[in-house]
């Protein structure tokens, strides 16, 4: 069954096109069977028991003849005496006429049954001939006869073909049919593509098949209940970020204003970090929340962005080694590729430590975004997990000021590009994390 599953092509319009061909194949095979077995063969035997009498009636008559006369006739008919050496009773098979082949073996058959004590030769070449061994004046003569059509070929292979041209027309027909059944449901996955890109595809036509109806009005529907959810999100994120910035920002004024100058700074100091490690979880949330899905995307220079954020970064004491290749324009939401760039180089400065790198390259269909650091990094079974929200690595529970949404975000953004994001280990040691990101724009 694991084989079989193999075996069988990936799509469903492959699938069905096998299966319609498989059909036809055994369709074709059971009629070619039917026509030689109840039609052709008994149509070659009709022509042998005829042939035989023919025989029969010449060979009374040459063997009646005297001598003189029977010369003349054995002169005129081309006989011999000796066995014709190109003749044999079993003719090899030929291969390239296989129905010729059986056509032939079944009148051999058929006529050796009605002569049974007249020896029968078959020549074959350019001119297949028959041999009979005949008598001629009492003297037995080998002469060859003609052969009839029905022994020959009869226009089996005209309906061989035609047979053919029927099958080849069927699977196109079929092919033409599943094609057509199968737009239905390639729309359906481009307008599923949008959705997960944050786009809102137009709605899907209900006025195929039923079940295609069906698929298509649930698929309708469903994208109105995201829509309307997504606009529940704005709304309550809106009041998320209003209802607790609001009395964080009092609270900052109330001790500004309660505690005196002078006073124990080690306090302030730590309740003021109090309320920006608040305030952070906060922004990550409103950020994984809301990833960028209605910033449109416009061809950037991604080089200058990623020199940009190397050069802030720089700023803040911790360099990056740049190793840029050259890109073309590439198609991102500006602010939405800053938050992914900004978390990996991030993620690097806190958890790497040292050996920060950043380069980019390309391919044929994407362009690639890489943030390298030489930390001790993280076994290859995390990679993975790390994605996932509220996932951190084993390095990283020793720090705190996270929420373990950071690359959940780059991932978010990525797959929101149409791209990825991979993990893989640097020569030397360390991580590094590689962002693809398509050089079209995406439309899924």
């Amino acid at each position: 069954m694991r084989l079989l599953s193999r075996l069988l092509p990936r799509s469903l319009l492959a699938r069905n096109i096998a299966l319609l061909v498989a059909l036809v194949a055994v369709t074709q095979a059971c009629s070619l069977s039917v026509l030689l077995h109840f039609v052709q063969r008994p149509r070659i035997e009709r022509a042998a028991i005829v042939f035989s009498d023919y025989v029969k009636t010449l060979d009374g008559v040459l063997a009646a003849m005297p001598e003189a006369a029977g010369a003349a006739a054995v002169r005129r008919l081309g006989a011999q005496r000796q066995d014709p050496a190109r003749a044999a009773p079993a003719p090899e098979p030929d291969a390239l006429h296989l129905m010729r082949t059986w056509q032939r073996d079944v009148f051999l058959e058929a006529l050796q049954r009605r002569l049974p004590d007249t020896p029968v030769r078959w020549e074959s070449g350019n001119g297949e001939r028959l041999w009979i061994r005949l008598h001629v004046a009492g003297s037995p003569h080998w002469i060859a006869l003609p052969m009839s059509e029905d022994a020959r070929a009869g226009g089996i292979g005209t309906a061989l073909a035609l047979s053919l041209a029927l099958a080849l027309l069927a699977a196109l027909t079929g092919y033409l049919i599943q094609l057509h059944l199968n737009r239905p449901l390639q729309d359906l996955a481009q307008a599923a593509r949008q959705i997960c890109a944050g786009e809102t595809p137009p709605p899907l036509p209900t006025d195929g098949p039923t079940e295609i109806a069906q698929v298509g009005s649930a698929f309708n529907q469903m994208t109105q209940a995201l829509q309307q959810a997504e606009q529940t999100r704005a709304l309550m994120l809106a009041g998320v970020s209003h209802d607790i910035r609001t009395p964080l920002t009092k609270l900052r004024l109330a001790m500004a204003m309660a505690i005196p100058r002078g006073a124990d700074d080690a306090f302030v100091a730590a309740a003021e970090g109090y309320l920006d490690h608040i305030e952070t979880i906060l922004q990550q949330f409103m950020d994984y929340a809301g990833s960028g899905e209605k910033e449109l995307p416009q061809p950037g220079d991604l080089n200058a962005l990623v020199g940009q954020l190397a050069s802030d970064f720089a700023g803040l004491g911790h360099e990056f080694a740049l190793s840029l290749g050259e890109l073309p324009q590439v198609p991102f939401r500006p602010v939405s590729l800053m938050r992914l760039l900004m978390n990996l180089m991030q993620n690097a400065v806190v958890y790497g430590k040292s050996g920060f790198s950043v380069r980019t390259w390309r391919d044929a269909a994407c362009a690639y975004v890489a943030v390298g650091d030489r930390g001790t990094g993280i076994a290859a079974q995390e990679l993975e997990q790390l994605k996932a929200p509220f996932s951190r690595g084993a390095n990283a529970r020793g720090h705190a000021g996270g929420t373990g949404l950071g690359l959940a975000i780059v991932e978010r953004i990525a797959r929101l590009h149409g791209g990825s994001l991979q993990f893989r280990a640097r020569d030397g040691g360390g991580l590094e994390a590689v962002v693809a990101l398509p050089l079209q724009a995406s439309s899924a």
